[in-house]
């Protein structure tokens, strides 16, 4: 599941950077500050990642990596605002005190390609045949490129999946298979006076962004389009028309409010029929502790709109090495076995779902999951789009533009005029962001 952040230019990293450093003492800055020199053996490999069910696989194991190398691994698993919060500090000031980053590919990369914080990884996955950098899927491999270079390399995907009741959809002649019928069947379903609502999902402003994607492609628009914003096309209204009227007519009330964290529980709660979002969570809705219809969920692809069913599929997190790291080659080589071929199937096969298409024709990494679910991923994986948000360097500030037409159309309110504004805002905001990128 990812999350947004508001990316800076370098000369505000820098300032953002000072006003951290400053207020964590002295000794911040100069405890990651850059220094020449080889690392003596005793120097630990330093990674930094999300605290993720994978960080927490792959850090379990690590014993197994360190006897490979022959050296000590220190892993740091932190929160999205904390694991972001740090590398400002430690790329603005050079910081060689991390070798391994944990990084969001379509959230942080472009910046951090931009700024030269990144390592390219584009000669080691060439050259390395075993660890077969064509195994990767199409569109979170493509996620991993930035400016012509191999920046990351990507360890997590998510897609859409579109939540069901069973018991509910029996007479609809079962899941919706198209956007018309979820609009139709989330209606039929909806009884607002007895709180039960035909669908539920994502309406914050800019949290609503990266689901409302898969809409987006579905009715054949797109964030950008020949370099210029897309989003005032007639297919892109189209969509946001949509998905004001799904949420408008079937959703709770007080959807504009809604991040992933407060419209899952509604359906875990047995309290709506359908509800489309990230298929990392599905075992939320397994958990007998906070479900209520975990024998009742059943779990489909995207469903398909005016240009057929175009999900993202996205590499949630990925992996790459700081450019001031001291141990790049150790780096890469945590890298090759977090990310390999045996890995990356162990860790499917435990309900992680991987980039590898090796892991997705394999029946026994999907075994994990539940078999109506990993079909609908394998869909989805085959289907999908490689990014769920604007490509740009400031990729906060483009949600909440993009975002605005999303609001207006869950309020009930016309979305042409809202769109007419927030197209020019956002074409406005590409032209500034090209001249950043080139600068």
């Amino acid at each position: 599941m990812s999350t947004s952040s508001q990316l800076l230019s370098r000369r505000a990293f820098g300032r953002l950077a000072a006003g951290v450093a400053a207020g964590a003492g002295a000794g911040a800055l100069s405890a990651c500050s850059g220094g020449g020199g080889t690392p003596s053996a005793d120097a630990p490999l330093r990674i930094m990642a999300i605290n993720h069910v994978w960080s927490q696989a792959v850090k379990r194991r690590t014993a197994e990596f360190e006897e490979r190398i022959g050296r000590r691994v220190s892993m740091t698993l932190l929160t999205a605002d904390q694991l972001a919060g740090s590398y400002n500090v430690k790329l603005n000031a050079s910081g060689t005190d991390v070798d391994v980053m944990m990084v969001r590919a379509l959230q942080e990369q472009l910046l951090f390609g931009h700024n030269g914080w990144l390592a390219d990884l584009s000669d080691r996955v060439a050259d390395d045949a075993r660890f077969a950098w064509g195994d990767f899927q199409d569109a979170p491999r493509e996620a991993s490129v930035t400016a012509g270079k191999v920046l990351s390399v990507p360890v997590v995907t998510e897609r859409p999946a579109l939540y069901y009741r069973k018991d509910l959809v029996e007479d609809l002649g079962g899941p919706p298979r198209t956007l018309e019928a979820l609009m139709e069947g989330a209606r039929e379903l909806t009884r607002h006076k007895d709180g039960f609502y035909g669908y539920v999902g994502r309406g914050q402003r800019s949290g609503a962004v990266s689901q409302w994607s898969s809409f987006l492609y579905s009715y054949g628009g797109d964030f950008v389009v020949d370099g210029k914003s897309g989003i005032g096309s007639a297919e892109a209204v189209a969509a946001y028309e949509y998905y004001g009227r799904l949420l408008a007519g079937s959703g709770p009330p007080g959807a504009t409010n809604m991040s992933l964290e407060q419209a899952m529980p509604i359906f875990a709660q047995g309290k709506a029929a359908f509800f489309v979002d990230a298929d990392a969570i599905y075992s939320s809705f397994l958990d007998p502790k906070v479900s209520r219809v975990r024998e009742r969920v059943g779990f489909a692809p995207f469903p398909a709109g005016p240009a057929g069913a175009r999900p993202h599929n996205i590499p949630s997190w990925s992996l790459g090495i700081n450019t001031f790291s001291r141990l790049r080659d150790d780096a890469w080589e945590f890298i090759r076995w977090a990310a390999g071929p045996e890995m990356s199937a162990a860790l499917q096969s435990e309900g992680i779902p991987g980039a590898r298409s090796s892991v997705w024709s394999d029946p026994k990494t999907l075994a994990a999951f539940p078999p109506e679910l990993a079909e609908t991923m394998r869909l989805n994986a085959e289907r999908g789009v490689g990014y769920d948000r604007p490509r740009v360097l400031q990729v906060g500030r483009a949600r909440d533009i993009v975002g605005r037409p999303l609001v207006a159309g869950i309020l009930g309110q016309s979305v042409r005029p809202v769109v007419r504004d927030a197209d020019a805002e956002f074409a406005d905001f590409l032209v500034r962001d090209n001249r950043h990128k080139e600068s």
